[in-house]
Parts: C-alpha cells; sequence; structure tokens
C-alpha cells in the first residue's frame, strides 16, 4: 500500500461498542489503521476493548467525531457504503473496483464510510459521497453486520492495491470535502436567488449538480473558478 495515502474507516453513529472493537480488529489484521466513529452510542466500552483482541492499538487510536463533517471534510475522495437503490442513482463499485479506486488517488485523504446497524447511511450521508460501495450478498437478505462489511472492504483493499497505479500529473490537489461542499451552498444560494431553483419547490436540481461535482474531483483552483463564474452571475447587468 502507498504510505502517503490515509485510508479511513468511518462508523457513523454506531449503537454497539462490540462493532467499534470488532472493527478495529478486523482492519489491523488487513493493516489499516485510521479509525474513526462518529457520535457512538456507546464507547470507550469494556465490549470495545474485548472484541479488538490484538486490534487494540487501533482502537487507543480510534478519532471520536461529534459529527461526520468532522470525520470527512478534510478527505479528498469519500465512499459511502450501501445496499439501497436510490431515486437518484450515484456512481457504485465493488470492494475490488474501490481498491483500483485508492491504488489511483496516492497521498490522497481517502473515507470509507459505513452506516448504523439499524438504518444504514441516511440519504444526505450519501450524497456527501463521491461513490456508493455496494457488497455483492444474496439478495433475499443482503445485509451485513457493521463489523462485517468492515472486514470485506478492508479484505479487498489489503489485497487489491499492490503497487499504486501511476496517477496523472495535475498542476493542483485535490479540494477537500470542506471546500466542495462550500461550493455546493454556494450554488444553491446563487441558483435560488437568480430564481434558476424554486425556493418551494426545489426538486432535485441540487442533488443532481452535487452528483456531477461528485463524479469530478475538483482542485482548489477549479473551485476558484466556478465560485468566480457565480460572483458573475451574482452582478446586476450593466446599463
Amino acid at each position: 500500500m502507498e504510505q502517503t495515502t490515509e485510508i479511513r474507516m468511518v462508523l457513523v453513529e454506531p449503537s454497539h461498542p462490540g462493532n467499534i472493537g470488532a472493527a478495529a480488529r478486523a482492519m489491523k489484521t488487513m493493516a489499516l489503521k485510521h479509525l474513526y466513529v462518529v457520535n457512538p452510542k456507546r464507547y470507550p466500552d469494556p465490549q470495545a476493548l474485548w472484541r479488538a483482541a490484538g486490534g487494540d492499538d487501533v482502537l487507543e487510536a480510534c478519532r471520536v467525531c461529534d459529527s461526520l463533517s468532522q470525520a470527512i471534510d478534510d478527505c479528498q475522495w469519500v465512499v459511502g457504503t450501501s445496499a439501497r437503490q436510490r431515486r437518484i442513482p450515484w456512481p457504485v463499485l465493488t470492494p475490488e473496483a474501490l481498491a483500483d479506486e485508492v491504488r489511483e488517488r496516492p497521498g490522497q485523504r481517502i473515507a470509507v464510510l459505513f452506516g448504523r446497524e439499524d438504518s444504514g447511511l441516511t440519504n444526505e450521508e450519501l450524497q456527501r459521497c463521491n461513490a456508493h460501495i455496494e457488497i455483492p450478498a444474496n439478495p433475499v437478505y443482503p445485509v451485513l453486520n457493521v463489523a462485517m462489511a468492515v472486514q470485506v472492504i478492508c479484505y479487498a483493499l489489503y489485497r487489491g492495491m499492490g503497487d499504486p497505479v501511476q496517477p496523472l500529473v495535475w498542476d493542483r490537489p485535490p479540494a477537500p470535502l470542506a471546500t466542495v461542499e462550500a461550493l455546493l451552498a454556494r450554488f444553491d444560494q446563487v441558483l435560488t436567488a437568480t430564481g434558476f431553483i424554486n425556493a418551494e419547490q426545489p426538486g432535485q436540481t441540487m442533488t443532481r449538480i452535487r452528483r456531477l461535482l461528485a463524479r469530478t474531483q475538483l482542485d482548489e483552483t477549479e473551485v476558484g473558478v466556478l465560485h468566480g463564474i457565480l460572483t458573475h452571475i451574482e452582478r446586476p447587468p450593466p446599463h
């Protein structure tokens, strides 16, 4: 694995501390170490330490966050696990395809999100992702325990990473998620103010713009250019 790449496993609002410990153990066996937990119901907890077994060093380094933004806003590429089809489809990866994508992003901060045990990730959380991951499973019952899903993803990354693919050389690094989120908020503001989006019936316009930007990994300069275009749109026409 490329040493400079940071791959985070992010557990969103886990309800059982045993799943946190089991996720740490799964990561340890596949040489991953960056575990983030968002608003856990019970943690720290002895059950987490017990389930971590030999992965207690991963558990000890675990970062507990108050919000999803705190866990991923500085990341440059984010993917979320989901077993459900959405009204507006997002790019979908298999675990193996995820490993291929990660290989093409050496040196980036990458987050893989895992949802709640009973309900998974919300639509809003999934819309913050560049792509979704679906783990192939029995169509009659395709639901995996959170820790099991972490193990599958970590295994695919460990097996599939290999030597990094030679990346395209860009003149600017990819923009972090927080920067893209600010741009999306600006799009919403400007398009609503100009009447392009009806504030009372906004429809799916912003969701589709969000999906477009999720597929296109913007760099800082490109974000600045788009902000400049929006500023120009906001200016009153010359007399």
